[in-house]
C-alpha cells in the first residue's frame, strides 16, 4: 500500500472517529444529543440527487423544493444508523407534513425489500422507504461517513450537515429544526 493511500486511510479514520464520538450530553431521560445543532450556514448548492421510493419510481431531491428536508444517509448494516432511525421515525411522527420531511435514503444494494424488513424489525412507521443502491447519492452529497445527514432549505440548498448519529428527537433538535422550517417559510 502507497503511502499517500494508507494516509488517506487514516485522515478518512480520523474523521469518521471524530465524527461519531463528538460532542454530546445526555438528557434526563439518558438519551444521546448533540450538544448543540449548528446555526443554518449560508446556504449552498447541491448536486441532483437521484433515488427510488418503495415502488422503484425515480425521484430526485429536486421534487421536495418548497419543504425543508432533513436528508439522512443510511444502511441497514450500519450499527450507528440503526441506533438513531428510531429517533429519526420519532422525528418525523412530530414534525413532518407539507412544510418538513425526514428523507432517509438507504444505500443498501437489497433496495426497498431490506428497508420494509428493516422497519418492520425496530418499529419504524412513519419514515418513507427511499433507497439508493447505487450509493450515487452519497458521492453527490460528498458523504464521507455513514450516517451522514443533511439539513435541505425549501429551495434545496445544503444549510448544515452532521456526519455520525444523534438524537433527532430530543427536544433542542426538534426546537432547532422547528424554528428553521418556521423561518424559512417565506423561502419557496
Amino acid at each position: 500500500m502507497s503511502r499517500t493511500r494508507f494516509a488517506l486511510g487514516v485522515a478518512g479514520a480520523a474523521l469518521l472517529a471524530g465524527a461519531a464520538f463528538g460532542v454530546y450530553w445526555y438528557s434526563d431521560d439518558g438519551r444521546r444529543t448533540p450538544a448543540a445543532l449548528p446555526e443554518a450556514g449560508p446556504p449552498r448548492a447541491l448536486e441532483e440527487v437521484r433515488f427510488q421510493d418503495a415502488a422503484g419510481k425515480t425521484l430526485a431531491l429536486s421534487d421536495f423544493r418548497g419543504r425543508a428536508v432533513l436528508v439522512n444517509l443510511w444502511a441497514t448494516w450500519c450499527v450507528p444508523c440503526r441506533e438513531e432511525m428510531p429517533a429519526l421515525d420519532r422525528l418525523q411522527q412530530k414534525l413532518g407534513g407539507p412544510d418538513f420531511e425526514v428523507l432517509a435514503v438507504s444505500i443498501d444494494r437489497g433496495g426497498g425489500a431490506d428497508v420494509r424488513r428493516f422497519y418492520e424489525q425496530f418499529g419504524v412507521r412513519s419514515l418513507a422507504v427511499y433507497v439508493d443502491p447505487s450509493a450515487e447519492a452519497g458521492f453527490k452529497l460528498k458523504a464521507f461517513g455513514l450516517p451522514t445527514t443533511v439539513l435541505v432549505d425549501r429551495a434545496g440548498r445544503e444549510r448544515w450537515r452532521k456526519v455520525g448519529p444523534a438524537e433527532w428527537d430530543a427536544p433542542p433538535a426538534v426546537q432547532a429544526l422547528r424554528n428553521f422550517v418556521i423561518v424559512t417559510q417565506g423561502e419557496k
